[in-house]
């Protein structure tokens, strides 16, 4: 257990507000700071969300610019900026991918299900990712279910995903009120993902976050943290910040003795072939 392992946070989210925690950062310069303070407690690389002036979630590029300045200014360039292109119901698979292309940064998640929801869609998505690993974007590939892994495999297989560097977030129970993750979620997902052997990073909700995330950290993989999938520690009692469940997943880390991954390290893992 010597590789590095990456610990990224996930300050904020698409959904939620100061309602639900008022430590939970909406605007640009909380971002920031929240990434920097992270980044002490044990983060290399932060999932962006961006919001709009109504504290809603957005895919502006110019926002998107703007937050990753903030972020670099804070917390260091050697903290790796993943932006989302999350849909939330809202956004098409073009316009997803067009902020991509337009702010071209270090690094994007995306969701298989919302980039490719059906058969009409291949053919852009394949040119997308193509576009992405030659502009060296990191991709990592968010699945919800051991059958999204199958359909990634699938695509891997037909061309369409580039298998290069191939990074996958493996999210562990939904977005729902109540939401209690499991680390034996993590099972199904492994089994499905055997043939492709990517690199994996993992993402749970409620007080089963630290658990599995400690159990993806044991069996070699990554972790991302933070209120994005929950507010609350093991027993059940609100974090006060996101530093706080970063320190705890960067501790488990440590104790396994994985060190903190380099930037280079860092964009590798989040899918840089």
């Amino acid at each position: 257990m010597t590789a590095p392992a990456l610990v990224m946070v996930a300050p904020n989210g698409a959904r939620r507000s100061k309602a639900d925690h008022p430590a939970l950062p909406v605007t640009i310069e909380e971002v920031a700071t929240a990434a920097a303070r992270c980044r002490e407690a044990g983060a290399d690389a932060v999932h962006a969300h961006l919001r709009d002036a109504k504290g809603v979630h957005s895919l502006d590029a110019d926002g998107y610019r703007d937050l990753i300045a903030a972020i670099r200014r804070e917390a260091g360039r050697e903290m790796v900026v993943q932006i989302t292109t999350e849909a939330v119901g809202r956004f098409t698979p073009a316009e997803q991918r067009a902020v991509v292309d337009a702010v071209h940064p270090d690094a994007a998640s995306v969701a298989l299900a919302e980039m490719v929801p059906d058969a009409a869609h291949e053919a852009q998505a394949a040119d997308f990712y193509a576009r992405c690993a030659a502009r060296d974007i990191a991709i990592q590939h968010i699945l919800y279910a051991p059958h999204d892994v199958e359909r990634l495999s699938g695509f891997v297989q037909r061309g369409i995903v580039p298998d290069k560097g191939l990074s996958v977030l493996f999210v562990l129970g939904r977005y729902t009120d109540g939401q209690q993750s499991d680390p034996a979620d993590l099972m199904g997902f492994l089994d499905a993902a055997r043939v492709l052997a990517p690199t994996v990073m993992v993402c749970a909700f409620g007080r089963g976050e630290i658990p599995a995330l400690a159990a993806a950290l044991a069996l070699g993989g990554h972790a991302r943290a933070g209120f994005e999938n929950s507010l609350t520690g093991p027993d059940g009692a609100l974090w006060p910040d996101n530093t706080h469940p970063v320190a705890a997943v960067a501790g488990i880390a440590s104790t396994l003795a994985r060190a903190r991954p380099s930037r280079a390290e860092a964009l590798g893992i989040l899918g840089l072939g």
